[in-house]
């Protein structure tokens, strides 16, 4: 019998104008822990889609509701009290903008793995691409095996001087002049309106949370030739106690 769920982030945006090497898994492990993330991994490959790297956060959140499966004998993605698989994961310290979960209960390890692979749903979170990290607990309650498999698409842990370089870099290879980090655009930032400093031809305000990249509006505006310099401001994202890991940035064009 098997479970799975998802959750995923939308991205915001807002514009103002003025003018497969399986990686050793933590000491904690078990033989059915290690038994499921291979599996999970083997048909990625035959899939042709990246190995899922092991993340140690998500294991220990794994693990708490691997527990609480076994100790109410039943299979559930959020018993009464506990909080939702988000907010399990986010409270553990991991950083997401996609999350999932596999839940399931069987005699083997492999059998689990198997019921998946044989649901729809849960093959999906198992094969999908989007999907870059996973945590797996097993627990044994007598002669069955409650196992809980959460996947993640990570999201990496960026001071606010290392979103700014990232932002501003991607700029630079636009043609623009870049200044990162400027007290008047990181003040800008915090703001949902206006900006501090001089008067700019626009600013684009935007959260994500994948700054490798701009925003498509950000394209569109630098790629109109109206702009010869820019800076770049980072600040924390608001709803700090989102669900999801974002990005707040700042972009003053000039």
């Amino acid at each position: 019998m098997s479970h799975s769920t998802r959750y995923r982030i939308i991205a915001a945006f807002a514009v103002l104008f003025a003018f497969f090497l399986v990686p050793p898994l933590f000491a904690q492990t078990s033989v059915a822990d290690q038994t499921l993330f291979n599996a999970a991994n083997h048909d990625r490959a035959t899939a042709g889609l990246p190995a899922l790297k092991w993340d140690a956060v998500l294991a220990a959140a794994a693990h708490q509701h691997a527990l609480k499966m076994a100790q109410m004998n039943q299979l559930s993605h959020q018993f009464a009290g506990e909080p939702a698989i988000p907010d399990r994961a986010r409270q553990a310290g991991a950083r997401f903008s996609t999350i999932a979960e596999n839940v399931a209960q069987g005699p083997t390890a492999a059998g689990i793995h198997s019921q998946w692979m044989n649901s729809p749903p849960h093959r999906a979170n198992l094969l999908d691409p989007e999907l870059n990290s996973i945590g797996i607990s097993v627990v044994q309650s007598g002669n069955m095996l409650f196992a809980v498999e959460d996947f993640s698409n990570a999201v990496p842990s960026l001071s606010l001087e290392e979103q700014e370089h990232q932002v501003a870099a991607q700029l630079e290879r636009h043609g623009l002049q870049v200044t990162a980090g400027s007290s008047e655009a990181r003040k800008t930032c915090e703001m949902d309106r206006n900006w501090v400093g001089p008067k700019p031809a626009a600013v684009l305000r935007y959260e994500m949370s994948d700054i490798s990249r701009l925003p498509d509006e950000v394209y569109e505006r630098i790629g109109s030739g109206k702009f010869h310099s820019s800076t770049v401001g980072a600040c924390n994202a608001s709803g700090t106690s989102s669900e999801f890991t974002r990005f707040r940035i700042a972009i003053l064009l000039f």
